[in-house]
């Protein structure tokens, strides 16, 4: 997802429109908007390029490497995810930053309506695809530890491949249906984005559409769920029958932690991030509400609850859209990063126990010989 919905303002803001329409022909965000600086979006843009580009980076060497042969589908799958959160970031955040520069008038950047339909193309596009490549991971890592002989027989990178090449397939021609006439990408409040409308439109078929990105949505954060706590039981196993204290038990050993780690920030990730959007979309198509209509009303009350609501709309959007910043930090810079001084520092302390213990072991027996002398 791009860094979408920056702002936050007041409820009492212009509705928008259908694709291609901007509500009351105005398009612009709400008053209260206008308070936040373009620096929050553009920063956000520069901090998940640079760490997806230098995730990239990392990949591609670690996959030149001889010793990661047999993880190169792993590292396939955290490269495209690099390269599809990377590209989310370059063809939405200009659209966010040209709007807030607009004086957040949508109108102003699109008068139109065909960027709006693009804007929401694409956050459907690299909504799902980051959570179907997160699922792929889940079930290549389990294949990989709890069916090693069948994944090595079976398992090639040509395989990889061509699922990675199907899921942004089935994702694009997924998120084309609006544009050809099943579902409707609408402008969002506050104005300043554009996304998958949750509107009672039975012609365009908007519940049926952004049901299925919901229920598609949590679906993959199932499978990921379900196959990281099945591949973290099967390394917790294997980790207590392996008490060897060979080179390769304890090299092993290194990498189960090291895979440990990584699931469950991919868990945390992953269910912190998108659980909040999917349930909520999934609400307001079963409750038939749209918050296309935050626009206040005339009872204090009801706006007060409004404005609730489409704050908390807001914050759900805004977490999705970190995801895109913390895939690259969470899937490979934290591993190699922070891990190795996660490592040394358990090291050192493991090593200052062991010589305090043999210190306190020497002066016992010492004084025990010179007890019994």
């Amino acid at each position: 997802m791009s860094r979408w919905a920056q702002c936050q303002g007041e409820p009492n803001g212009t509705a928008p429109g259908a694709m291609g329409q901007r509500g009351n022909g105005t398009g612009r965000a709400v008053e209260g908007c206008s308070t936040v600086s373009v620096v929050f979006p553009l920063t956000m843009m520069i901090t998940g390029i640079v760490g997806n580009a230098l995730a990239m980076l990392l990949v591609s060497r670690s996959y030149r490497a001889k010793e990661s042969r047999r993880k190169r589908s792993f590292l396939l799958c955290i490269g495209s995810l690099a390269l599809t959160d990377l590209l989310g970031q370059l063809l939405t955040s200009p659209i966010v930053i040209s709007v807030y520069l607009s004086n957040l008038t949508w109108d102003a950047v699109d008068p139109s309506g065909r960027l709006c339909a693009f804007f929401g193309f694409s956050m459907t596009v690299f909504g799902l695809c980051p959570l179907f490549i997160a699922s792929a991971m889940a079930v290549e890592r389990t294949l990989a530890i709890r069916a090693p002989h069948w994944y090595a027989s079976h398992m090639k990178t040509r395989v990889t491949k061509t699922v990675l090449l199907g899921i942004w397939l089935a994702v694009f021609a997924f998120a084309l249906l609006p544009i050809a006439g099943l579902g409707q990408y609408t402008l969002q409040w506050p104005g300043t984005w554009c996304f998958i409308s949750t509107s009672d439109s039975r012609l365009t078929g908007s519940l049926f559409f952004a049901s299925t990105f919901a229920i598609l949505g949590l679906l993959s954060l199932v499978v990921t769920v379900a196959c990281n706590l099945a591949t973290i039981e099967a390394l917790v196993s294997r980790c207590r029958t392996k008490a060897t204290a060979s080179r390769s038990s304890k090299q092993w050993g290194r990498i189960a932690i090291e895979t440990l780690i990584q699931l469950l920030g991919i868990m945390c990730v992953l269910s912190a991030c998108w659980s909040p959007l999917l349930i909520t979309m999934l609400k307001m198509v079963f409750s038939h509400t749209s918050f296309e209509h935050c626009k206040g009303f005339s009872s204090e009350a009801q706006s007060s609850e409004l404005h609730r609501e489409c704050n908390f709309f807001l914050t759900a959007v805004r977490l999705a859209s970190l995801n895109q910043i913390l895939d690259p930090w969470v899937y490979l810079l934290l591993r190699k990063i922070l891990l190795q001084k996660f490592c040394q520092a358990a090291n050192a302390v493991s090593k200052c126990s062991n010589n305090e213990w043999k210190e306190r072991s020497i002066t016992l027996s010492e004084e025990i010989r010179r007890t019994t002398a």
